[in-house]
């Protein structure tokens, strides 16, 4: 079959072909719907390196994976051929308390995890990038409801889970009367503005470079939105806020200036969840962030929450807007992902 491989770090992907995967004890290979391209995937091509993890290359690419299941392996209940699966993306150790709970992406024994330590399917383990995924333990699985299409499920599993895990550690504080900043507002973005409607009664305020994801998150829901490119884009958050600033700052991108934006938008007794993994940092101190201000990182979702955002989607309570690229044309899918060219999610569709 065909698929979409890093066969060294800091190079791109090629489409390769690669033996038929089968589904052993416990195991499960599903027929592949579609898989999210995600820019951790660029980070993880051109970024990592030999020794910085126990795993490395050759793998298929594609940690954001929905399908069908197509192969079940010995002692495996629950699921029958055919029926439409979401993958929890991220896979611990399955034995550790975090992992019994669901939190695979907290595992407290990475090393234990299948795979000399790799996080999942296309991070380390092969992905679903590819016609066909083998999933290395059933537990993995979550039934997608309803109608909803397993190709719209694909990025729900992390572009979609991810934003509504930031969502809900912060939902005692988005009363209605309240504001919420979301700093980036793409393929995370977009979804955590969705989220924040369907979930609360807090006004939205979308800030983004790109006034075509400023459009985007106006039709998600947002009640506001502030270019970032302006010199005044705190003060303008200020003003929204009738210059009490945002009880919750969500930020999507992670560079320095957008944490300092995040802070200079936020008040005392605020959260502030960094989601971007670009990189930046912030000067944490006394008089550096307002006062019981909770700055925290934070990492994909739990298989609970996988399942509630599976539902909220089938309900049509939320929408990931999404472009398809076919197997072949992957590595311009990442291109465009690179240049900023992709409007929500890209998708690569077997």
């Amino acid at each position: 079959m065909r698929a979409v491989q890093l066969l060294a770090w800091q190079t791109e992907a090629q489409v390769v072909d690669v033996p038929l995967p089968t589904a052993g004890p416990g195991q499960v290979v599903i027929k592949v719907a579609g898989a999210g391209a995600c820019h951790s995937d660029l980070h993880i091509m051109h970024m990592m390196s030999d020794g910085m993890f126990p795993w490395g290359p050759p793998f298929t690419l594609g940690h954001e994976n929905a399908g069908w299941v197509h192969e079940i392996g010995a002692g495996v209940e629950g699921f029958s051929v055919g029926e439409p699966v979401a993958v929890h993306g991220p896979w611990g150790c399955g034995a550790c308390s975090r992992c019994r709970s669901g939190i695979d992406q907290y595992c407290s024994d990475q090393l234990s995890a299948a795979g000399d330590g790799a996080f999942g399917g296309g991070l380390g383990l092969d992905g679903g990038m590819a016609q066909y995924m083998l999933v290395n333990d059933a537990r993995h699985l979550v039934r997608i409801p309803g109608s909803l299409d397993p190709i719209a499920a694909a990025p729900l599993t992390d572009a979609g889970l991810t934003p509504y895990h930031a969502v809900k550690l912060s939902l005692p504080k988005l009363t209605p009367g309240t504001t919420a900043l979301v700093i980036g507002v793409g393929g995370l973005g977009h979804m955590a503005v969705q989220f924040l409607r369907a979930l609360t009664g807090a006004t939205i305020i979308a800030a983004d470079s790109r006034q075509e994801a400023l459009d985007l998150a106006v039709g998600c829901g947002a009640d506001a939105t502030v270019l970032t490119t302006s010199d005044d884009a705190a003060a303008q958050v200020k003003e929204a806020t009738q210059g009490r600033g945002c009880e919750v700052v969500l930020d999507f991108v992670g560079v320095d200036a957008t944490l300092a934006l995040g802070v200079a938008s936020g008040r005392q007794l605020g959260d502030l969840t960094i989601v971007g993994g670009a990189g930046g940092t912030y000067p944490m101190g006394l008089y550096t962030v307002p006062y019981e201000m909770n700055m925290r990182s934070m990492y994909w979702g739990s298989r609970s929450e996988l399942a509630e955002v599976l539902t909220l989607a089938a309900r049509g309570d939320i929408t990931v807007t999404y472009t398809e690229y076919q197997l072949e044309n992957a590595l311009q899918a990442y291109h465009d992902l690179e240049a900023g060219r992709v409007k929500g999610r890209a998708v690569i569709v077997p």
